[in-house]
């Protein structure tokens, strides 16, 4: 059964997405506070994260970095906030996706599902990569550099990642990304795409500014260049 942690000060959403949650199936944990979210997670590992940025002790992305500094659990973000700003910081810090309140509980569940998908297993026929010093095992989801060291990425930037190197040399449209990653809802959600190709080079380009490999074709697509 799949366990998620939902974190939100306020009652009647908690109360509502447990209800909800766990009429479809789902294991519900619930806390109040940054300081709370981070302990229950570190005592029983959710699946799944819905986590509200405006929090009485810490701020929704301070809790996003704390979980990212061990796990790649996915996080769903829940902010009364609709600037852009805040949507690229919670997105920045490792949020998968975000919901503006107030939101519809079945678009909670549609992107729950979205994201969950992104976690089902890999399947075989590409062998593993290079991209500058890190070799990338999409069997496996790992990263590793040349020194031996490991490179965490969460569940949609593995299924960003995955998406392009599965298309070496090949234009994958921000449609066709954000139709296979995030779902058909998502066509517009541009700052997503531009928010997670930043990140992954960050992670696996030499020089994240000049990318060898990661490659953008302006208002086209993404390119995956051996």
């Amino acid at each position: 059964m799949t366990r998620i942690l939902v974190v939100d000060d306020e009652p009647q959403i908690v109360r509502a997405l447990r209800i909800n949650l766990r009429a479809r199936g789902y294991d519900v944990d619930v806390a109040g506070s940054g300081a709370a979210a981070l302990k229950a997670a570190a005592g029983h590992p959710p699946d799944l994260v819905v986590l509200d940025l405006g929090l009485p002790d810490l701020d929704g992305t301070e809790v996003i970095r704390g979980l990212r500094g061990w796990t790649a659990v996915p996080i769903i973000v829940l902010s009364g906030r609709a600037g852009s700003e805040d949507k690229v910081a919670a997105l920045d810090a490792g949020a998968d996706d975000y919901v503006t309140k107030p939101f519809g509980v079945d678009e909670l569940l549609a992107r729950i599902r979205a994201v969950t998908r992104r976690l089902a297993p890999v399947t075989p026929g590409v062998p593993a990569l290079r991209i500058g010093r890190h070799l990338v095992d999409l069997a496996d989801r790992t990263v590793t550099r040349d020194d031996g060291t490991e490179v965490k990425l969460t569940p949609t930037q593995w299924a960003v990642l995955e998406k392009l190197l599965r298309n070496p040399g090949k234009l994958v449209s921000q449609r066709q990304l954000l139709h296979d990653v995030w779902g058909p809802e998502y066509q517009q959600e541009t700052t997503y795409l531009r928010q997670y190709l930043a990140q992954l080079r960050r992670k696996l380009e030499d020089d994240p500014a000049r990318p060898r490999h990661l490659i953008t074709e302006p208002g086209m697509g993404y390119r995956y260049r051996p």
